[in-house]
């Protein structure tokens, strides 16, 4: 049994497609760009920001400061809210903590909007350790995000900790460090991405996150 879960948070404890999309979408018209279909921009949900400008739209490096600043712009002021938790998060993770599961966050998101999502949505409460990304780029890979809460949570002994997360690269993160993860299928990732990417396991549903535990 693991008595340790480190959870991503976008599309793994809430659903951020309709913020993320549209924090997007305002950026790219900066540069001329009309978005038709925002589904089109499901791809950004996930890994760090900066990456995603230059992969689906070949922006350089001054194109993507410029894009990430306006992402940021629309973001904090109305994106970051417009947001929902899955239904059945919020049992579930009452349940691990009962059970005694220390529960942490390990998001590619800046701390700066992550704690108040967490917050907004009466989720904080339930973690010993908020690990993130930061607004100046020195740790904005997911695997350096979950070595920080390995640390700051003194886990030294990895066996007892798992990851979940909705894409791969919150498997790839977590194998960089040493820890399972197992690949939550209602998010943003294919069961084929989860599968490629190494996942220990694969959760169908927010309640079955309570087995998180036992894989």
């Amino acid at each position: 049994m693991r008595d340790a879960v480190l959870f991503d948070l976008d599309g793994t404890l809430t659903d951020p497609g309709e913020g993320i999309t549209n924090s997007v979408a305002y950026a790219l018209e900066s540069f001329g760009i009309a978005v038709e279909d925002k589904t089109s921009l499901y791809p950004f949900i996930g890994p760090p920001l900066a990456e995603s400008f230059a992969q689906f739209y070949g922006f350089g490096p001054e194109q993507v400061q410029q894009a990430v600043a306006q992402y940021r712009e629309y973001f904090s002021r109305k994106g970051m809210y417009e947001n929902v938790p899955y239904p059945g998060i919020h049992q579930a993770l009452e349940e691990l903590k009962q059970a005694g599961v220390r529960l942490s966050i390990a998001t590619s998101k800046p701390l700066e909007f992550a704690l108040p999502i967490l917050r907004r949505f009466d989720l904080a409460h339930y973690f010993e350790h908020i690990g993130a990304a930061d607004l100046a780029g020195r740790r904005s890979q997911k695997g350096q995000v979950i070595a920080y809460v390995l640390d700051q949570a003194g886990i030294s002994d990895k066996s007892r900790a798992i990851m979940a997360g909705d894409r791969r690269y919150d498997a790839l993160g977590a194998r960089e460090n040493g820890v399972d993860c197992a690949g939550v299928l209602y998010g943003y990732g294919s069961r084929q991405e989860l599968l490629e990417a190494g996942v220990a396991a694969l959760i169908e549903s927010p309640d079955q996150l309570v087995r998180l535990p036992a894989l």
